[in-house]
């Protein structure tokens, strides 16, 4: 366990510390636009399997369904991964 999960005082805190991330995604018009990922590592996730979530800054495929590319997972690797899968398969759209 690191040092910094003790300042955890009730689990139903959800506790995390903060993981950011970067990465450049091409709109439909061919402009790069950049888009953070906020990773949250919880110290007692909900769930066991969700020790880390990873969500995106901005919505894509906003003509249709506006969507926030998200992933979880054990390690930080995995939800990281997992979020940027999903940040390739839908649109950005200006």
């Amino acid at each position: 366990m690191s040092e910094w999960e003790y300042a955890q005082q009730d689990n139903d805190e959800h506790f995390a510390r903060l993981h950011f991330f970067s990465t450049l995604k091409k709109t439909s018009s061919g402009d790069q636009v950049e888009v953070g990922i906020k990773v949250r590592e919880y110290v007692t996730p909900r769930d066991p399997a969700m020790k880390f979530f990873a969500r995106a800054d901005r919505p894509f495929n906003q003509k249709s369904l506006p969507y926030e590319p998200a992933g979880w997972g054990t390690t930080l690797l995995e939800a990281l991964t997992m979020c940027m899968r999903e940040i390739s398969r839908f649109p950005l759209e200006p």
